[in-house]
């Protein structure tokens, strides 16, 4: 494969996967809309550091627009695409689903209709973790996943659904990871782990919802990029889990930002969402057997890292608008 299209290539996973793409020597077709859902500021940073590399061309299109996407299809000889261009949060979904449509199920279908009348065999679609639901933990692959408890889970459920059907239609070789609370430097303003260090370090009250005894299996970005590169194997149609396989307690998370920052957190008490979940954790026998992927960054190495970065990129984060 020589050229990846990689959509949603300023957004935290897509600028990673991106970034580790060119670094292997690939050419990158990039596309972003560089939308508003969190603070614009930070995707600029993100692209420009990759921006100014060889063998990358960007795109501002949305992979909703059939026409923006036939257009970056056409102008590219395209080996594979690389779909993270989403709309993530699950509590966001709530409140305004369509958005959620537009991106994750017409972009994907648009993207998947651009393969095969270019003659991409390859796609990797990025999915979730939240797809899980209430199933019994750790969550396998093979788990039934048709009740899922927001919109945000629904529509990446659609686009699944989606991709199986060009699978069996016209061959395109389809891998689909779904993440595990992804975090790290650079992460989504709107994330619990960026806005614990920004209000930590600055005073402000941490929003917490629930008892803080909820456990999620936090996955460092880098280990995420690494096990997506990986999907671009040929596998025919499979799904695999991508998660950390030790989920912690979110509180356990909030002592490790306040012994990095040497400091104490003020918590403001929230009632639990309805979309949330206790705990979500991945059995990822699968990922290591067929990918040859597992973790290696450890939550303490991980918060450690996010921490330094936060304090080496202080200035522009102290600009960046983090939601409640």
């Amino acid at each position: 494969m020589k050229t990846i299209l990689v959509t949603g290539c300023a957004g935290f996973i897509g600028w990673k996967v991106a970034g580790q793409l060119l670094d292997r020597g690939f050419s990158v077709a990039g596309m972003d809309n560089m939308n508003d859902y969190y603070d614009p500021q930070l995707k600029e940073w993100r692209l420009s550091s990759i921006a100014g590399k060889a063998n990358f061309k960007f795109y501002r299109s949305d992979i909703s627009e059939y026409e923006k996407v036939k257009e970056v299809f056409s102008s590219n000889k395209i080996d594979a695409v690389i779909n993270l261009a989403a709309r993530a949060g699950v509590r966001a979904s709530v409140e305004n689903p369509w958005v959620y449509l537009d991106t994750n199920v017409k972009g994907t279908l648009n993207l998947l209709e651009c393969c095969k009348d270019y003659g991409v065999k390859k796609f990797v679609l990025a999915s979730t973790s939240s797809l899980y639901g209430l199933n019994e933990m750790p969550f396998k692959e093979s788990d039934n996943t048709d009740h899922p408890l927001a919109p945000y889970s629904a529509t990446k459920k659609g686009a699944e659904a989606l991709c199986y059907s060009y699978h069996y239609l016209y061959g395109t070789d389809i891998s689909i990871p779904r993440y595990f609370t992804v975090y790290g430097p650079a992460g989504r303003p709107d994330m619990s782990i960026f806005k614990f260090i920004k209000n930590i370090d600055n005073g402000i009250p941490i929003p917490v919802f629930g008892d803080g005894k909820q456990k999620r299996d936090f996955t460092y970005i880098d280990d995420i990029a690494e096990g997506t590169l990986k999907c671009l194997q040929p596998f025919g149609y499979e799904i695999f889990n991508l998660g950390n396989d030790n989920p912690v307690e979110l509180r356990h998370v909030i002592n490790l930002i306040e012994e990095n920052l040497g400091k104490r957190a003020e918590i403001e008490w929230l009632p639990m969402h309805p979309a949330d979940v206790p705990a979500t954790w991945a059995d990822i026998e699968k990922s290591k057997n067929r990918l040859g992927w597992s973790p290696k960054v450890s939550i303490e190495e991980g918060i450690q890292k996010t921490v330094k970065w936060y304090f080496e990129n202080k200035d522009m984060v102290s600009w960046l608008k983090t939601s409640d």
